[in-house]
């Protein structure tokens, strides 16, 4: 991979990011829209509107908001989201439109080819499609990727595993495919010493001598949390040591049900032992006070949260789903568990809880794994070698 500073430069082009909504955005592609930026290229982004847009508007970022549901079946808004993304791709002249999320990619697309972008590319950042779903819901969701797909010149996935699956079911032809992992801030996400540790536990009401399982994800059930917190209850009876931290919120938009049943019972069984902390921007502060990282969920792409744990040096037990098993090595950085089953993930965390040494060999090997395979600055720099080359023949 090349760095930044090694790529050939190319001509300034004007690029369009084009994600649902704000969350994306502000957690997954500033990133990238910064590195485009450092290479002279002009990049504006779309999203739905939300709290964080103003924020990234202060700091320099060039953005518009339409709105775009997050649910399929509201046609009408998607009607009037595609039409509008039609009228302003005609007026901007974009040179590249890069689409991220289902929806928005799908709308995007359609709206960009319509309005004669010469360079449409997509990265699915997970297929919505997956395992344990039902077979005409799969194949419906395979369907609607290939229809895309025929509006598409290049496609990223991140996960090596989906890049195959796409080829498999005609998502995408080899030569038009590249799987991009994913990455994190190498200098933000590092181990920090036991003073500084404690000092965030402090703010946390958390002892100095607990033993933190934590996660961070939207908090939704599809996250796994109603087994994490089934296993939380369990472990709290036997290790009255053991602290459990959530980071993260639920975004409006969220088709999820509501947890609140879940929650009262495992708050009433661990008291101020079940931390809350809600949407933190300062996740890595979050990590650092945390022993073992744990992400149970039913379906990822690529989850960058567990790539911030290893790069923490955090030990991590994690769902054998596309993603997470590609960035975890089972019994070696960590522990993988099925999916939806509360035992194995009990089980698996108690481990880790009760010998800290595992914990600490495990999380000692998933740093150097991060530290080789996913660094920010080499995600980025392949991106936009790969779409550098591809808007020379657009």
């Amino acid at each position: 991979m090349l760095d930044l500073a090694e790529s050939p430069r190319c001509p300034s082009l004007k690029v369009c990011q084009l994600c649902t909504v704000d969350f994306t955005l502000r957690t997954l592609l500033l990133p990238l829209v910064d590195g485009m930026v450092e290479r002279g290229w002009q990049v504006t982004c779309v999203c739905s509107d939300g709290k964080f847009i103003g924020p990234m508007r202060e700091a320099g970022y060039r953005i518009f908001t339409v709105p775009i549901s997050r649910r399929m079946t509201d046609f009408w808004t998607h009607f009037l989201a595609m039409i509008w993304l039609y009228r302003f791709f005609r007026r901007e002249k974009f040179d590249v439109l890069h689409v991220h999320t289902p929806i928005a990619a799908f709308l995007g697309r359609l709206a960009g080819w319509l309005a004669g972008v010469p360079l449409i590319i997509y990265t699915a950042h997970g297929f919505h499609f997956h395992d344990g779903m039902r077979k005409w819901q799969y194949g419906l969701f395979v369907f609607l990727e290939r229809i895309a797909a025929k509006l598409t010149d290049f496609s990223f996935t991140q996960s090596d595993e989906d890049r195959q699956t796409a080829i498999k079911y005609r998502i995408a032809r080899q030569e038009k495919i590249a799987a991009i992992g994913n990455g994190v801030d190498v200098d933000l996400f590092a181990p920090v010493d036991s003073s500084t540790k404690n000092l965030i536990r402090e703010e946390l009401c958390i002892p100095s001598t607990a033993v933190v399982v934590g996660i961070v994800c939207r908090m939704v059930r599809e996250k796994g949390l109603v087994e994490l917190l089934e296993a939380a209850t369990t472990l709290g009876r036997v290790f009255p040591e053991a602290y459990f931290l959530f980071v993260g919120e639920r975004i409006p938009s969220e088709r999820d049900s509501s947890m609140q049943v879940e929650w009262q019972s495992a708050s009433e069984q661990l008291g101020s032992r079940l931390i809350m902390a809600g949407y933190r921007p300062d996740v890595s502060r979050m990590m650092a006070a945390m022993d073992v990282f744990c992400l149970p969920s039913y379906r990822e792409g690529m989850p960058r949260s567990i790539i911030e744990a290893m790069m923490m040096a955090l030990p991590v037990v994690a769902t054998n789903i596309r993603g997470s098993r590609e960035e975890v090595v089972n019994e070696q950085t960590g522990l993988l568990v099925p999916v939806r089953n509360a035992y194995a993930l009990t089980q698996a965390l108690e481990r880790l809880i009760a010998d800290p040494a595992l914990s600490r060999y495990m999380g000692g090997l998933g740093r150097q794994r991060a530290l080789e395979l996913y660094d920010e600055r080499r995600v980025v720099a392949r991106q936009i070698e790969i779409i550098s080359t591809r808007s020379v023949h657009a």
